[in-house]
């Protein structure tokens, strides 16, 4: 580590750093706490999510009891054509959206297929499109996480490393440079006495 210079030009930039980081603070502040808001919020879509996909399933159950036959192939008769999805600019943080699901349902006869096939693609849809919610809900949640520890590191850095530091050099300065001063003038003090006792001397 370099030594500290002890004189009023480094006590000028420290100074001028201390503003700059208090400056920063409350900017990382609230930036930190509106991705913890966020975080939360995320947290709760991801619950609910879990939550409906368990409710889908009871309620597939109750309304659909025949799915449980296992004669009664549906296996191609809902997939997933597209997914589309965008990016949010949350505070430098891209998150993904769930924007909308193209699906693609196998065609079916009336005749060859059960009266309820037609309530069993609606639920197939439903389950397929909140299982992609969970997953996009995941996801947004792993990286306002992230986010929120690195802007976190950086606030902890600026509140308890370098604010605290800067002080500390800035009051090593100044009681540098005020023990200077004073010593300057006993020092002076003391030659312009010799001066005069030389002189009383000389006359």
């Amino acid at each position: 580590m370099s030594r500290l210079p002890l004189t009023k030009a480094s006590l000028s930039r420290q100074k001028g750093l201390l503003k700059t980081y208090h400056d920063v603070l409350p900017s990382l502040d609230l930036k930190r706490r509106q991705l913890g808001a966020e975080r939360e919020a995320a947290r709760r879509q991801l619950e609910q999510a879990r939550a409906r996909a368990a409710e889908i399933t009871a309620e597939v159950g109750k309304s659909c009891p025949m799915l449980a036959h296992e004669r009664i192939d549906l296996s191609g008769l809902v997939t997933i054509a597209a997914v589309h999805q965008v990016q949010e600019n949350l505070m430098g943080t891209r998150l993904p959206k769930l924007e909308r699901i193209d699906f693609r349902v196998a065609d079916y006869g009336l005749l060859t297929r059960p009266f309820w096939v037609d309530a069993v693609v609606e639920w197939l849809q439903e389950a397929m499109r909140n299982q992609l919610q969970l997953q996009v809900a995941e996801h947004r949640l792993e990286l306002l996480r992230q986010a929120e520890r690195k802007v976190t590191q950086r606030f902890n850095l600026f509140d308890k490393v370098l604010i605290p530091g800067t002080r500390r050099k800035i009051k090593t300065i100044s009681i540098y440079l005020a023990d200077a001063e004073r010593a300057g003038v006993v020092n002076s003090k003391i030659a312009k006495r010799k001066k005069q006792h030389s002189s009383a001397e000389a006359s």
